[in-house]
């Protein structure tokens, strides 16, 4: 090989080279741009600014912190764009599954795969909306791009919903989501100058069937372990069996987050009536985040509230604390 042909190659492979990281920054560019554009942001005026979709509240502080989706859960048309996969031939979960991995570390819990028991057929499932708001164009592209690369792998032939369809339905969904997003927060306050006992705070709170978790909070989860309502400090400083003796705090705080749990009106009433024996047996009052008295109507007033956004909730079919209630607001 002449010294000129060594040059051009040199040359040749410098400007391929060149042309992949362009194309690579202007990847990257529009996949920002479309984010900016597709994300969805709903912040509440009590709440400090934050790039994510933040919850209505009735009565809060704060917003429900993020919590984990049901494990094992499969694509749903209803959350979630779907592709379909469909093989000649029986392949085996392990093989499609090594091909997914790339997926699963790129999407996190958002990406789900199902199989059908032939390993014929298979569904790959990106979730259209959480917490965060709704799936930006570019990643929805990229997620569909990738699922076809898998499916050329393994032979498998490809049948995908149009995606600005699907990105209408998340922008749709993720305003659905922003209303009926509720946490409903109350607080137990102390006498004046005075603070809540911590072994009377325990005895109450285990009474009414509540554990103290390693989060420092206690919590009411119903038999198959959801998360019902918790009971924490007002100040935020973590309760633990250790310190409870000495623990004094000015006032608790008890949270229901509507949309994860179970039992809406069950919920809420067993809540209060935790408030109210509080209050009772440690001499203080129950109040909003303003300090106004929650009474007996205002109570009712908050009640009739959640049963609307309940009832909104499972007109979508999805009943609060359901698994694809569990999914959308993590």
């Amino acid at each position: 090989m002449t010294e000129l042909q060594i040059g051009l190659l040199v040359i040749g492979a410098l400007v391929v080279a060149g042309v992949l990281a362009y194309n690579r920054v202007q990847e990257r560019g529009a996949q920002r741009d479309a984010e900016r554009a597709f994300r969805s942001g709903h912040a509440d005026a009590l709440l400090d600014e934050q790039p994510q979709r933040r919850e209505r509240q009735v009565d809060a502080a704060r917003a429900p912190e993020r919590s984990a989706a049901p494990a094992q859960a499969a694509p749903d048309e209803r959350i979630d764009y779907v592709i379909e996969l469909a093989l000649a031939r029986p392949l085996a979960a392990a093989a499609v599954r090594e091909q997914w991995s790339t997926l699963e570390r790129r999407h996190a819990r958002r990406a789900l795969l199902s199989g059908s028991p032939d390993g014929t057929r298979w569904r790959a499932g990106l979730q259209l909306v959480s917490r965060d708001g709704a799936v930006g164009e570019a990643e929805l592209i990229e997620f569909r791009s990738t699922v076809e690369t898998l499916a050329a792998a393994v032979g498998a032939t490809v049948a995908a919903p149009e995606m600005k369809a699907a990105i209408e339905a998340a922008r749709e969904l993720d305003a659905f989501c922003a209303d009926t997003d509720v946490q409903v927060v109350v607080h137990v306050m102390a006498p004046p100058g005075g603070s809540l006992p911590g072994t009377k705070i325990r005895a109450a709170a285990e009474a009414g069937g509540l554990a103290l978790e390693p989060d420092g909070r206690f919590a009411l989860r119903s038999d198959d372990g959801a998360l019902v309502y918790t009971l924490a400090a007002r100040d935020g400083i973590a309760f633990s069996a250790a310190t409870m003796r000495e623990a004094a705090p000015g006032g608790l705080t008890l949270s229901l987050d509507v949309p994860r749990a179970p039992e809406t009106r069950r919920a809420f009433e067993s809540m209060m009536r935790l408030a109210q024996q509080l209050a009772s047996l440690l001499g203080g009052s129950i109040v909003d985040d303003n300090g106004n008295v929650l009474d007996e109507r205002a109570t009712a007033a908050i009640a009739a509230q959640l049963q609307g956004v309940r009832g909104r909730l499972e007109g979508r079919g999805l009943p609060p604390g359901s698994a694809a209630a569990l999914r959308l607001f993590s």
